[in-house]
């Protein structure tokens, strides 16, 4: 490529997109938004107990680097100078926490994931301080329920349970933080100078965090019994944090930072009131832009903040529905059932199939989220007979994924007053066009897919590099590129649409009340 041509291409940006299964990195042009390469590694989930889920933060830190490295070496190969690269992104799953020394840059346990339900027993300890034991106590301050999903359970687990832990609080060297300030911190230069910090948009997932104020709730704090000190400082999402301290992009500017959810809103350009995504990742995650206000669902939904893109931008919230399971039933058909070698399979399953069968699979792993939250469901396949095999339950895992979607839509729906016209979708599931087909089917709308599916680390990159000290990218809605979109319209009858849902409905009932946590051990330490 002539140096000319080279400079056709002008300012880069690369985004960390650190998900719940891979880690990625990419690079996009700040003109065009165009993807120029990007390297994955996938991340390896551990279950010690039943119910636990941990991932190693080495590991994932780790991850980061290789994917930084093998990015920068793919883009010299195509003769793209990487010191064009004037800013990078951070985008994490959420909740996810890791406590770390801050004298060792050591983790001091493994990261507790997000869809983790060891904390079942603490939060019962917990909603026996609660007047009335209600779960909703702090919604209006958080915009959550209490519930082992978020990250102030999970910090108050460690504090319970491990010792080095509470000795290094003790020691004041202990440091909290969710995957992106461990990210942050370690990339800034870690025990080094490393920057202790988060985003709004992450913070508001803690049930720590104040999300009118934009500030960790004293009053929160004293309730979970966290010792403020050790939690990172709180920023908005597009500002400068600090720079790369080693590796290919030494000296660039960390500059953007938003939860995954939150990053694939601003890819998907939802920045008008009403406007909403869904993204199909482990979980799947439909927000809805609520302005400059926040709302509070009547329907099981979260409120949660969308991003704040700039210290002296307002801050603009978001109507959250949360589903735990979608492509993580994938990988579990996969990895536990070993009906598929690849995920790309259950696609060819279910497309023989064509339909389930009247098999229902309630995929409640880690309890049931929105709109139920109800930690006493577990997973469920109903409706199997001697016809049922393979394929019919490839189909109704899919299935289910839409039907989890639907759910989450109609609360959406309830809450807003106006129905969406049309579901925008992202995340590395909707590769699988049965998938989308079925999930137009069973919403009766379309279903438009961007034909560049990496909207999470778009969106990262966006807040990067608009960034003020680095404004390399216009968030002007004049400057915005078009997106090109594949649709897919629905081709059942409503009708049958509406008997599939309603029977999904009794399943769920099916799937509940099942755990309770007085249940004596079966022969595992629990």
């Amino acid at each position: 490529m002539a140096a000319s041509d080279r400079m056709v291409l002008g300012p880069l940006v690369g985004s960390i997109d650190q998900g719940t299964s891979s880690t990625r990195f990419l690079v996009f042009n700040a003109k065009t938004a165009e993807l120029l390469s990007h390297h994955q590694v996938e991340i390896q989930q551990k279950f010690p107990k039943e119910g636990w889920v941990e991932q190693d933060p080495k590991e994932i830190l780790k991850s980061v680097h290789e994917c930084v490295e093998r990015t920068c070496e793919k883009l010299q190969q195509l003769n793209i100078d990487i010191t064009n690269i004037k800013a990078i992104g951070v985008s994490n799953q959420r909740e996810t926490t890791v406590v770390w020394d801050k004298t060792t840059g050591e983790p001091l346990y493994n990261a507790i994931v997000w869809l983790d339900l060891r904390t079942q027993s603490t939060v019962e300890r917990l909603l026996k301080r609660i007047p009335g034991k209600n779960k909703s106590f702090f919604k209006f301050r958080t915009g959550l329920p209490l519930s082992t999903y978020f990250s102030a359970v999970k910090l108050r687990w460690l504090l319970d349970n491990v010792e080095e832990i509470r000795q290094a609080v003790d020691d004041g060297r202990a440091m909290f933080g969710t995957i992106d300030s461990w990210l942050i911190w370690s990339l800034t230069g870690g025990k080094n100078g490393g920057v202790h910090c988060t985003d709004v948009t992450n913070a508001s997932r803690t049930m720590l965090f104040n999300i009118h104020s934009l500030d960790w709730d004293p009053e929160l704090c004293q309730f979970f019994d966290i010792p403020m000190e050790i939690l990172p400082k709180v920023r908005s999402s597009s500002e400068i944090y600090g720079l790369m301290k080693s590796g290919a992009l030494t000296g660039v500017p960390i500059s953007g930072c938003l939860g995954d959810q939150s990053a694939a809103l601003v890819g998907q350009m939802c920045f008008q009131d009403g406007q909403a995504k869904n993204t199909y990742g482990t979980g799947c995650f439909l927000l809805c832009n609520t302005g400059q206000k926040s709302v509070f669902s009547e329907h099981g939904l979260l409120t949660t903040i969308a991003y704040k893109l700039g210290r002296d931008k307002p801050v603009c919230y978001a109507l959250e529905g949360s589903v735990a399971i979608a492509g993580a039933v994938v990988r579990w058909l996969r990895d536990n059932l070993g009906i598929v070698k690849t995920s790309q399979e259950v696609e060819k399953l279910a497309a023989e199939a064509g339909t389930s069968y009247g098999c229902y699979f309630v995929p409640a792993f880690s309890g049931l989220y929105a709109p139920y939250w109800e930690p006493s469901a577990r997973g469920i396949i109903c409706g199997l007979t001697q016809f049922t095999n393979k394929n019919h339950i490839a189909f109704a895992a899919l299935e289910a994924v839409c039907f989890q979607t639907r759910e989450i839509l109609d609360a959406m729906n309830k809450d807003c007053g106006i129905p969406l016209s049309q579901l925008q979708v992202d995340g590395g599931m909707t590769n699988n066009k049965v998938l989308m087909q079925l999930q137009s089917d069973i919403l009766c709308i379309p279903v438009v897919k961007p034909s560049m599916p990496e909207t999470t680390a778009l969106g990262a990159a966006m807040a990067a590099g608009a960034a003020e000290g680095v404004g390399i990218w216009s968030l002007n809605p004049g400057d915005l590129t078009a997106v090109t979109c594949e649709r897919f319209e629905p081709q059942i009858n409503p009708e049958e649409s509406e008997y599939r849902y309603a029977r999904w409905k009794k399943a769920v009932m099916k799937s509940m009340g099942w755990e309770t946590s007085e249940a004596p051990s079966n022969g595992t330490d629990k």
